[in-house]
C-alpha cells in the first residue's frame, strides 16, 4: 500500500529512515515536499499537499527523532 499525505507519522519514520542525519526542522517546505514525493512508498498525487500538511510530516518527524 503507497502512502498518502494523510499518512504523516508513517512518512516522518521513512523519511527518518532514508536521512537519518536530517533535522526535519531546518528544511524548507519546498525541500520536505521534495523528499516525501521522492520516497519510494509514496503514491499520492504530488500537489495535494498544502503547509498544514507538510508541517504535521515536519513534527511527526521531529517527535520522532527526540
Amino acid at each position: 500500500m503507497k502512502l498518502t499525505w494523510k499518512d504523516h507519522e508513517e512518512i516522518a519514520w521513512a523519511l527518518m529512515d532514508k536521512y537519518p542525519d536530517q533535522d526535519p526542522l531546518k528544511l524548507s517546505f519546498p525541500k520536505l515536499h521534495k523528499m516525501v514525493i521522492e520516497l519510494e512508498d509514496f503514491g499520492d498525487d504530488p500537489n495535494a499537499s498544502n503547509e498544514k500538511v507538510l508541517e504535521n510530516i515536519q513534527m511527526a518527524w521531529y517527535e520522532e527523532r527526540k
